[in-house]
């Protein structure tokens, strides 16, 4: 139930209700709690790259965000008056701030090791206790299990990466077996996957021509964007009076 005005408040003439109400609104501002500042990542290290990634075209807007601070501390009137429109833009931005404030975040998010805005990606073996793990496949040996992990860069920076398309598996080359390593020093990449055994896939994962098991990630426009709905005829809800003036329309037009 919504918490209702004091009687008093109400009994007040209006132009005196509607200043005190504004006092009180400032009140709450100047009371408010202070807002935390993330620390950037390796793959989400600035301004410009933080809007590259949540697309909607606000990387046009990085100009107008002076530093990483004032991205997390800015108001939506603020943004409002530095130029950011329109306004589900802000709103769109201020959501993604505080995911990421409260560390949720894209694929990528979690990579430690990044150059030049790229994280590489690698499938390996790690020990295993799991029942199901003990038993060798033509991927595996016993014991272990596959994990993708971010390591250091090791490629050229001249190496092919194939086709990534959105929900395209990669293709599949013969290389040499993942390697192993300790279950301690390894940790998962999230939002990726393995196909077929011994390919990396995911959204934005760029496979390496002739490298089973190694891909790359980089940083690209739109990589953790939550893309609008495409309103066909005019939406849910017109779609039938948008249908019929159309075939109205035909019809007189055949005549």
């Amino acid at each position: 139930m919504a918490s209702k005005r004091p009687f008093a408040l109400l009994s007040l003439p209006t132009p005196i209700r509607i200043a005190t109400c504004i006092q009180c609104r400032h009140l709450h501002r100047l009371n408010a709690p202070t807002l935390r500042v993330p620390k950037p990542t390796p793959f989400v290290p600035d301004v410009q790259t933080f809007l590259t990634l949540i697309g909607r075209g606000l990387s046009q807007h990085a100009s107008k965000i002076p530093s990483w601070n004032a991205l997390f501390k800015l108001s939506s009137d603020e943004l409002r008056d530095s130029g950011i429109e329109p306004p589900r833009a802000r709103r769109y931005l201020l959501w993604w701030r505080e995911r990421f404030r409260n560390g949720i975040i894209g694929i990528g998010g979690d990579l430690d090791h990044v150059k030049d805005g790229t994280g590489e990606l690698r499938i390996v073996e790690v020990p295993s206790d799991r029942p199901f793990d003990q038993i060798a496949t033509l991927t595996k040996d016993p014991g272990m299990r596959k994990m993708i992990v971010n390591t250091p860069p090791s490629l050229p920076a001249e190496a092919k990466t194939e086709g990534g398309e959105d929900g395209e598996e990669p293709a599949i080359h013969a290389a040499a077996p993942p390697p192993k390593i300790n279950a301690s020093d390894a940790k998962p990449v999230t939002g990726v996957k393995i196909y077929h055994g011994s390919a990396i896939g995911g959204r934005g994962v760029q496979p390496i021509k002739g490298n089973r098991g190694v891909a790359v990630l980089k940083v690209q426009e739109g990589l953790w964007e939550n893309r609008r709905g495409v309103k066909v005829d005019g939406g849910e809800r017109r779609k039938a009076e948008v249908r019929a003036k159309r075939r109205l329309q035909e019809r007189k037009n055949a005549r």
